[in-house]
């Protein structure tokens, strides 16, 4: 059923601490079929060495590092992010303006940037912990507020819920990129995500990509959970 020439709308996030681990699993996946996500620990881990490595395996990677520093330090990482040759980078929001334009800025000196995606609000917080922070109002208001920024600046999208992601489209508009964390497949165990829907969900909210761990990585046969989801994706 699946069909090759769709681009692949699985981004399969890497959460392993050993990286011999999780190249197994890249040996297992197809490229046509998903992206992949690497995280703070398995960089720390790995390190640049690794991200070649996968890029080389002809995998689009998100390198989620989630930067957010002042503004020279921000645009310098997500410029060296680049020269690794990944497809998608991300800065937190909550950074501020000066900070996602130098990212922005940086990236457009190259000739082939990867996509610049901003962290609203991390799927595992709830209003109770927004609040512990000093940021007031729902959930979705920070999102929308911090989505809002992230647009003015020129970045390329956000990562956010897929509970968020209807309210996101229709403000932002086909163009800008949603990449929802927090996808759960049909009574999948939820784990530390406390804002998860099933895939078909995701995308009929407005999701672009939907990043999915556990429920692939820690699959009895993961390469045949991945084709079994992206042949309901393709079916949607």
């Amino acid at each position: 059923m699946f069909n090759a020439t769709r681009e692949p709308r699985i981004v399969v996030a890497l959460d392993y601490a050993d990286p011999t681990e999780a190249l197994t699993l890249v040996g297992r996946l197809d490229p046509r079929q998903c992206r992949l996500k690497i995280g703070k620990e398995l960089f720390t881990r790995g390190g640049p060495d690794l991200v070649r490595h996968v890029v080389a395996s002809g995998f689009d990677v998100f390198l989620d590092l989630k930067f957010h520093d002042i503004p020279n330090t921000v645009a310098q990482a997500v410029k060296a992010a680049a020269e690794l040759g990944v497809w998608m980078v991300n800065v937190h929001a909550l950074g501020g303006r000066k900070m996602l334009q130098a990212a922005r800025a940086a990236l457009d000196e190259l000739p082939k940037p990867p996509l610049l995606i901003a962290v609203t609000v991390l799927t595992s917080l709830d209003e109770v912990e927004l609040r512990e922070v000093g940021l007031i109002g729902s959930v979705e208001d920070n999102v929308s507020r911090l989505a809002g920024l992230a647009q003015q600046c020129g970045l390329d999208g956000v990562v956010c819920s897929a509970w968020e992601a209807r309210s996101l489209r229709a403000r932002f508009g086909p163009r800008f990129q949603l990449v929802t964390p927090g996808i759960r497949p049909g009574g999948a165990d939820l784990n530390d995500q406390k804002r998860s829907m099933t895939p078909a969900d995701a995308l009929r909210a407005g999701a672009d990509y939907l990043v999915i761990g556990r429920p692939i990585t820690q699959a009895a046969d993961p390469s045949r959970m991945l084709r079994t989801l992206a042949d309901d994706i393709a079916a949607h």
